[in-house]
């Protein structure tokens, strides 16, 4: 493949590399052979490069490499059959016997799934760059946003499918317990953000409701539509003209040669929540108080780690207050896109 690629441009060379293994995979469905799959996928490289005028449209490039392979190996298995008769048919087949095709056909199933629970920023972002092979640029310019954006969108939606995949295909989590204090904190992430019905969007109630990585309990924390809204536009990947002020407060301390270690939700003092900020700082670790709703934004602006104390999923909520929650709606999507409508009005007059 090296040797296909040398003296290429670098953008061919990086569209032939992302769609190697599909073509190789494609290839070796029909000859029944990975050796052959991959001099067949060289030789369609090499055609490729020496044919490129004949691709009309450029991010249809996947596709059109894809098929020249194709029919390389079509070729290739009509001389191998009228060489050898029977040579290819008497190969033992690579492909996965029926029950393992079921089992593959049902992980894909529960992982498309997954994908499709995820916010429509994120769900979007994946798609494209995971399952089209776009690079970071090329879903950027597909979605209108920029290149951070993207990779802040798919950084939050590996977070988001880490716990249902790891769960999907059954990987052993890796625990590492160093004293008895760290039994105690369970890692979680924002499942969705719900608000009350009502007329007015900022006089309605707001929850923040935190899911456990490894289990179903989940932690409801009624928070301020303005810590709402920030929550939102980050689990959406919202771009924004100017960053917000947790995106500013993450900035800083990256600045100061910092990093946000994780965020904890620490204590219940009914009704109020306490968290904590712990920063690594050059001097060492320090923790900062804070407020659930703005440890939390921070921990999903810089990637950190959320963590609650267990005994926290133990907490009584009210029933009249369990009672109200089933009737909010999920309402993550619409905050963040009703903030950005505001937004556009507010800067562009209309």
């Amino acid at each position: 493949m090296r040797e296909a690629l040398r003296g290429t441009r670098e953008p061919l060379g990086e569209l032939l590399r992302r769609h190697w293994d599909t073509a190789v995979f494609l290839a070796a469905q029909v000859l029944r052979s990975s050796e052959l799959a991959r001099d067949a996928a060289q030789e369609a490289a090499i055609a490729a490069m020496t044919d490129l005028q004949r691709l009309r449209a450029p991010d249809r490039f996947g596709a059109w490499f894809c098929g020249i392979t194709l029919n390389v190996s079509r070729r290739w298995l009509r001389q191998l059959r009228s060489e050898v008769p029977g040579s290819c048919l008497e190969q033992a087949s690579s492909s996965p016997g029926p029950a393992e095709a079921a089992e593959i056909a049902d992980i894909a199933a529960r992982v498309r799934g997954a994908v499709a629970a995820l916010p429509d920023g994120q769900r979007h972002a994946v798609l494209l760059f995971y399952l089209q092979g776009l690079s970071h640029r090329e879903v950027a310019e597909e979605l209108g946003i920029s290149v951070g954006a993207v990779k802040a969108r798919l950084h939050q939606a590996r977070a988001g499918l880490a716990p249902r995949l790891a769960q999907v295909i059954d990987i052993p989590e890796a625990k590492t317990v160093t004293s008895a204090d760290e039994v105690r904190w369970t890692d979680v992430s924002v499942a969705e953000i719900r608000r009350a019905q009502g007329a007015d969007s900022w006089q309605r109630k707001h929850v923040m409701i935190l899911q456990e990585h490894s289990g179903d309990r989940r932690l409801p924390i009624w928070i301020g539509p303005v810590e709402a809204t920030a929550l939102a536009l980050t689990l959406e990947s919202a771009e924004l003209p100017r960053p917000f002020t947790y995106q500013l407060a993450a900035s800083l301390v990256e600045a100061a040669g910092s990093r946000i270690a994780e965020v904890r939700i620490t204590r219940l003092l009914p009704p109020v929540f306490y968290a904590s900020v712990l920063v690594q700082s050059p001097t060492g670790l320090r923790e900062v108080d804070a407020r659930p709703s703005d440890a939390v934004t921070l921990a999903l602006a810089t990637g950190a780690p959320i963590r609650i104390d267990s005994e926290l999923f133990g907490a009584e909520v009210p029933s009249e207050c369990t009672e109200e929650l089933s009737s909010y709606p999920v309402a993550t999507a619409d905050i963040a896109a009703e903030t950005q409508e505001r937004i556009r009005e507010r800067f562009t007059g209309r």
